[in-house]
């Protein structure tokens, strides 16, 4: 549940740690130096839980799926779920960790009401994975976040409060649960950081299909472990915010947080270690309990579970069932498609859309064309209508159509957005049929068109002179006046050319 590497208490001296990475000074808040680190639960997509062969469905009705192992009932013993092992390998394998050959689970002792057999089972010593990093763009700024762990452990269930007057409830579907905990060394600095990493490991474990990354489920919820210091000077008390369930409720918990603490420290109180809570309808945090120790869990190792061997040959076999990883492919988008690092970056942010713009790059020939509209009117549209790329109404396959017509001067980029409005209502199907209909074609007949830039050029002589003058201005309004003559329609290459040898 906890991490098991614990941030120092303020007593520690500073040559205790090694923190060698540099100060943003941009990242500095009233002097302070803010430092992240993150434990992330992932919920692990198995159809059974990690020790029993009860349902991990989400939703059934409370206690409905929890059987006797998950119960504690005496003379039940946990066996492993291999399933839970292999999605492990995999995490590893995407962060470039270690994937241990010899881990052990222990018992993690507390006391909760929704925690049938009085301890979790974790690991502690020595989890499956064991280092690896995360890489992500802030911005235009390349960042890494370095992992210390991911070790396989179960959930526990769930009290319920709201229903019962005056008492609890508890339901242990979830006990028993497969869940993925990841944790980080303390190297994020602001809040937009913490979200960026949030968010791509949130895409690396939604990407290879060992978590479904549904936060409200609780399928992936985020502790936030947030301090402040002087920088330079030795790691401050730190604070976990619990329970995370979106990437607006974290930034808003761990900006508030910041503030809290550094008011704290300026009026002369010291921060305690603790667990709090965030309220979104408040926008505060609210402290729930002291925080723990390892020492304090007692963790031994579980006579019940012999340690987990992982051979080599195991994981090599993972490895070449693995899907393709986002920055393998945005990797290759650069090399393919020409596409800067940032455009790649972009589009590798979920497999749907990587799979919609290579679909339509590869029917249309145009990478780039194709790049631009995913991540531009595409985008825009499907934010709008808070839509998923796959409920995009103009399929890969139409939008590659419509990408061919803007290359073979067909239609221009204008006309195609117009002819991109109808599609998206459903006013058509067929690219074609809709710029016919709808009128959209280019002039491109040289007849046509030099008959009309001889009337434009005829009643605007002072831009003739002007331009003639060596007015480059006057230029762009003559194309103006000849792209308003044609009612949108001219080929601006052919407007531009036309105009250029008429003018001598």
């Amino acid at each position: 549940m906890n991490a098991a590497v614990q941030t120092p208490e303020p007593t520690a001296s500073a040559t205790d740690f090694k923190d060698d990475r540099q100060v943003d000074l941009s990242l500095l808040v009233r002097g302070y130096e803010v430092v992240i680190g993150f434990e992330t639960h992932s919920q692990l997509s198995t159809q059974s839980k990690i020790f029993s062969r009860a349902s991990t469905a989400f939703g059934a009705e409370a206690n409905t799926q929890a059987c006797a192992v998950d119960l504690a009932l005496p003379g039940t013993l946990p066996v492993m779920n291999k399933g839970a092992v292999e999605r492990a390998i995999q995490f590893g394998l995407a962060i470039n960790a270690k994937v241990a050959p010899r881990s052990i689970f222990a018992r993690k002792n507390y006391f909760y009401p929704d925690l049938p057999k009085g301890y979790q089972i974790s690991q502690f010593e020595i989890p499956v994975v064991q280092g690896g990093s995360v890489e992500f763009l802030l911005g235009d700024v390349k960042k890494s976040v370095r992992l210390v762990r991911a070790h396989l452990e179960e959930d526990a269930g769930k009290s319920l409060h709201e229903d019962f007057i005056g008492q609890s409830g508890i339901d242990l579907n979830r006990a028993g649960t497969p869940l993925l905990e990841i944790v980080t060394e303390p190297d994020m600095r602001s809040s937009a950081e913490a979200v960026a990493y949030a968010k791509e490991l949130h895409k690396i474990v939604t990407w290879i299909g060992i978590c479904d990354g549904n936060m409200q489920e609780g399928s992936f919820r985020c502790d936030a472990n947030v301090s402040v210091r002087k920088p330079g000077a030795k790691f401050g008390t730190r604070r976990e915010i619990k329970n995370l369930n979106s990437f607006k409720f974290m930034q808003q918990a761990i900006d508030y947080e910041v503030r809290w603490q550094i008011e704290q420290i300026e009026d002369g109180h010291t921060i305690e270690q603790a667990t709090v809570l965030f309220n979104p309808d408040t926008g505060e945090t609210r402290a729930m309990r002291t925080k723990e120790d390892a020492a304090d869990y007692r963790y031994f190792p579980d006579p019940d579970l012999p340690p987990l061997v992982i051979a080599d040959e195991w994981v090599a076999r993972v490895r070449t069932e693995m899907t393709e990883l986002p920055r393998v492919m945005a990797t290759r988008f650069m090399t393919d498609y020409g596409l800067s690092e940032y455009d790649a970056t972009q589009l590798t942010q979920s497999k749907a859309t990587a799979g919609y713009f290579e679909e339509a790059a590869k029917a249309s020939g145009q990478a780039k064309f194709a790049s631009n509209w995913v991540t531009g009117e595409l985008a825009r549209r499907l934010n709008a209508q808070d839509l998923s790329i796959t409920e995009s109404p103009v399929s890969s396959a139409v939008l590659a159509k419509m990408l061919s017509r803007i290359a073979d001067g067909t239609i221009s980029n204008n006309a195609a957005k117009q002819a991109f409005d109808a599609l998206w209502v459903g006013e058509g199907s067929d690219v074609d049929a809709v710029i016919e209909s709808k009128g959209l074609k280019q002039m491109s007949d040289t007849g046509e068109l030099e008959a009309i830039i001889d009337s434009v050029l005829a009643s605007n002589a002072k831009s003739v002179e002007e331009y003639k003058a060596g007015n480059a201005k006057a230029f762009n309004a003559l194309v103006g006046q000849a792209m308003k003559a044609t009612k949108g329609k001219g080929n601006p290459a052919q407007v531009n050319e036309l105009l250029k040898q008429k003018l001598g």
